[in-house]
């Protein structure tokens, strides 16, 4: 297994997972997410980190690009407005899971135009936060597929 960790980057408004509309994103907190994550991971480092500012971002992505075996992005709201991210993640060689908590395509068609999925590996949404530690096992899967 490569030392590489995982990266997995959380968006805008996601620091207030828990109490932010639960009827749509329910009552895991972050804290939380990182915790079931970083149990999916088993031996795998991961490097979870949230941010509401697009810049820091797409720092993150960029470090990931030089050290990072794979991400996990979930851009929350920058998923339909970035373009700077977007060109970020093209640069990033190995695979990319867009997630989201919700089901994008089920929500207001605002939300159904992802700049993310133009680069992506895959997209995994509708889960919930018992869908993270699902998309580290999947995104495990890839890295050994070595999938782009």
């Amino acid at each position: 297994m490569s030392n590489k960790p995982i990266y997995i980057l959380n968006g805008p408004n996601l620091n207030r997972l828990g109490r932010r509309e639960p009827e749509i994103y329910g009552t895991t907190t972050l804290a939380e997410v990182e915790q079931s994550c970083r149990k999916a991971a088993g031996d795998r480092s991961l490097e979870f980190r949230q941010s509401n500012s697009e810049e820091t971002l797409i720092d993150w992505v960029h470090e990931a690009i030089d050290e990072g075996a794979g991400i996990i992005i979930n851009p929350a709201a920058f998923t339909f407005t970035s373009l700077a991210l977007l060109d970020a993640l093209k640069m990033f060689t190995g695979p990319i899971i867009e997630f989201h908590i919700s089901n994008i395509h089920r929500r207001e068609q605002i939300y159904h135009r992802s700049y993310v999925s133009m680069t992506a590996t895959t997209v995994m949404a509708g889960l919930g936060a018992a869908g993270y530690p699902l998309a580290v096992e999947a995104m495990e899967m890839l890295i050994r597929a070595k999938k782009r």
